[in-house]
């Protein structure tokens, strides 16, 4: 491992991507429960 993984900066990056895959996944289950509930209503 190198130095600039140990640092706050590199935290922060990893901080901030994982909150970014986290919300794309959210938005992903709430698109996929919505269709499923726009095909169990008939819409």
């Amino acid at each position: 491992m190198s130095e600039q993984d140990k640092g706050g900066d590199g935290q922060r990056h990893r901080r901030a991507r994982n909150l970014t895959l986290a919300a794309a996944l959210a938005a992903f289950v709430v698109l996929v429960y919505l269709v499923s509930i726009v095909r169990m209503g008939g819409g």
